[in-house]
């Protein structure tokens, strides 16, 4: 016998959902539904227990000709559904039943009939809220949606198991790349999003500037309030001249000081009248010009200015200083491709490692993709499996396989020669093979899925189709570059040791027809206190993409922007 004192179990945890200590929301008066169907007995053992529980009804219907409603309610916080019991007698049936309602409901948990799939299922004594739909209006009904309709209703996509289940993912990834990065000494630095450096120099950037809003803003002004005439400042000038002659008048005769004073006064109006003319009498319709060319010096930030394609270099400047840091937010580039593999906006997860050479790069990104890969098998195989079912069968197999094998590492060089005794075997490659060329998503893919069936680490690339910033080696022809390539996507990461040695970065910067002034504090670290440093740039949305298998970017993030669409 248990101490009489203790209540049984069963009343324990009853206790514990109602006083929100074990399985209520911290801050919400239900419990979730992972919290629930989610236990290892599939929360079987929670029978008997009073909760409240609320979600979307994914779907509904009516049984025992009207007289009680099943439903199956998702909150988000899993893949899985609870199953929710209704009687007639406690609501309204047929609002609670259709797709996309949004109910609370608080009842009691009771395991279902024998030879049901659920564990669990809550017979509901009081509905404490109903969202309605208008089924005839509602555009995510239950039917199977293709994923390109649902970029058509980004706000309600979220509500669809795969775009609940890839948010989920994309959560447990971004907490990865944190825990990853903090667990080896590494500050997040927040770099700035508006830029005056254009990182890869390929100059596909979207501008920040106000003078088009301030031009137009000023062409409907002169319309409402036109420019004085040459007639109207003319005749400024003259009561200027009019009231000069006063005050020179009166102080000839010696008048009063009150009479002089006034004049006076009177003259300084005339001043400030004549000089507010003049100089609304230059402004110009339009943005504003200098010697033909847009005048930035009248910009917001007084000279040219960009979002940022990349955060790199602005975390170098603090790797100089405090050795190991990392960058994770939103870059963008304005690049007219309609392809799955691009978007406008995405993110980056950017590292940056002083005192460190391609080998720590290499060694560091290789364990960060590897991290990423076990920790979506321990903290996200629900929604995995579901990926796996929807998109992938081998997704899971992949994540496994990448998380416990050694990436293959391989030259530039050597990768075209495999590529080139590929073609010459019978392989047929949309772009030529040849020694120079960037590689594309093709030939990747054919290095990881078909020679090397695992990821391949490719480096030493040839100069002329890397960045000003990337370490030149003692060839002359090649840099100290590298990218890890993974079946499904191709490339993943792509990093370098940076040119620690002024000369060297001032002579690629001029090589690669780039202006100096915009990099000279870029190159004030190379002036003082230089230090051979590394690091890389893993596109966020390709990491969803291969952990999923889903094939296009643009239902990886949660709001896409492409060319032609920004909604919300």
């Amino acid at each position: 016998m248990g101490d009489p004192a203790t209540p049984p179990a069963s009343e324990l945890a009853a206790m514990a959902i109602i006083d929100g200590a074990s399985l209520k929301h911290p801050f919400s008066d239900r419990v979730p539904v992972r919290s629930i169907v989610c236990r290892p007995d599939g929360g079987a053992g929670l029978a008997g227990n009073r909760v409240r529980a609320g979600g979307w009804v994914k779907t509904g219907r009516e049984q025992g000709k009207g007289s009680f409603a099943f439903l199956e309610v998702n909150d988000g916080s899993c893949p899985a559904n609870l199953q929710v019991i209704v009687d007639a007698g406690v609501e309204d049936l047929s609002t609670l039943v259709q797709t996309g309602t949004c109910v609370s409901v608080e009842g009691v948990l009771k395991v279902p009939p024998e030879g049901t799939k659920q564990k669990i299922e809550l017979r509901v004594e009081r509905v404490l809220h109903v969202g309605p739909t208008d089924p005839a209006k509602y555009p995510i009904p239950k039917t199977k949606l293709s994923l390109e309709f649902l970029r058509d209703h980004i706000h309600l996509r979220p509500r669809t198991n795969t775009i609940s289940a890839v948010a989920r993912i994309r959560n447990a990834l971004a907490f990865a790349t944190h825990s990853f990065f903090q667990e080896h000494g590494f500050l997040y630095i927040h770099t700035p999003i508006v830029t005056t450096s254009d990182c890869e120099g390929a100059g596909e950037m979207f501008q920040v500037t106000t003078l088009i809003n301030e031009a137009e803003k000023l062409d409907k002004e002169l319309i409402e309030n036109p420019p004085p005439t040459e007639a109207d400042i003319e005749a400024a000038r003259l009561t200027v001249m009019q009231k000069g002659e006063i005050v020179a008048q009166l102080k000839a005769a010696k008048a009063t000081r009150d009479d002089i004073s006034a004049a006076v006064a009177g003259l300084k109006i005339a001043k400030e009248n004549l000089s507010r003319l003049e100089e609304r009498a230059k402004l110009k319709p339009g943005i504003p010009k200098k010697d033909g060319k847009i005048d930035y010096a009248q910009d917001f930030f007084a000279r040219q200015a960009f979002l940022t394609v990349s955060g790199q270099l602005q975390v170098e400047t603090y790797a100089c200083a405090v050795t190991s840091v990392y960058t994770f937010g939103p870059t963008f580039r304005a690049e007219h491709s309609h392809t799955s593999r691009h978007l406008a906006e995405f993110w980056m997860v950017e590292p940056e490692i002083a005192f460190a050479d391609l080998q720590d790069d290499m060694n560091c990104a290789e364990a960060y993709v590897k991290y990423m890969c076990q920790w979506l098998l321990d903290k996200c195989f629900d929604d995995m499996e579901l990926m796996a079912k929807l998109y992938d069968k081998g997704c899971i197999d992949r994540l496994r396989m990448v998380s416990s094998t050694p990436f293959e590492r391989i030259s530039y060089t050597e990768a075209v020669r495999l590529l080139e005794e590929a073609v010459r075997g019978g392989k047929e490659f949309e772009k030529n093979v040849e020694w120079g060329i960037d590689l594309a998503s093709e030939h990747e893919r054919y290095l990881t899925e078909e020679i090397f069936k695992k990821p391949v680490i490719v480096y030493n690339y040839p100069k002329g189709i890397k960045a000003f910033y990337m370490r030149l080696n003692d060839d002359s022809k090649t840099v100290a570059a590298m990218d890890i390539l993974v079946p499904k996507v191709g490339e993943l990461i792509g990093g370098s040791q940076r040119e620690e040695r002024y000369e060297v970065i001032q002579q690629r910067i001029a090589e690669m027809g780039l202006p100096l002034e915009p990099y000279d504090w870029y190159l004030d670290l190379r002036r003082y206190g230089t230090v051979k440093h590394c690091g890389f740039g893993l596109g966020f949305e390709r990491m969803i993409l291969f952990a999923t298998g889903i094939d296009n970017i643009r239902d990886v993030i949660p709001f896409p922007r492409y060319p032609g669409r920004a909604d919300l």
